[in-house]
């Protein structure tokens, strides 16, 4: 493995490189298309992680706010070469040191019900166990308390 750069996608080439990544590991890996992959959170309110080797983006997540104090991680996608070398921790550590920097204290996502365990090392609880279907995919709603 190369040296990885941690981008807070701020700038236009650097949220292309998210929406890249997203593109390669969703629509064209799982067949899911661009009108249902790209929604309304997909705006200039919405902030971006990309993790990029040698300029090339490979993992990437989103966080958009639900209100003042709330926020909703989703679009966690890691290019299936980069798997295993939790790259898709990274990417939400570093969105949840950025949350907890804009001042939010409680983080949802919804969790492909195979990745439940993956959120809950990462020090998240589901909220009810009911699943929801997002994307395509059955999920389970989790939730995170930041500590400020």
């Amino acid at each position: 493995m190369k040296k990885y750069e941690v981008l807070r996608a701020l700038e236009t080439w650097q949220q292309a490189g998210a929406f890249f990544v997203r593109i390669q590991g969703m629509d064209r890996e799982y067949h899911i298309a661009l009108r249902n992959e790209f929604d309304e959170h997909d705006g200039p309110d919405c902030k971006y992680i990309v993790l990029t080797e040698d300029g090339y983006p490979f993992a990437t997540c989103r966080f958009y706010e639900v209100d003042e104090n709330t926020v909703v991680i989703g679009r966690v996608v890691v290019l299936q070469e980069y798997r295993g070398h939790e790259f898709g921790a990274k990417v939400i550590k570093e969105a949840e040191k950025w949350i907890e920097e804009l001042g939010y204290s409680e983080i949802y996502l919804d969790s492909r019900t195979v990745a439940v365990g993956f959120y809950e090392k990462l020090g998240y609880a589901l909220v009810d166990g009911s699943i929801v279907n997002s994307s395509g995919f059955e999920c389970k709603r989790m939730y995170k308390s930041i500590n400020r």
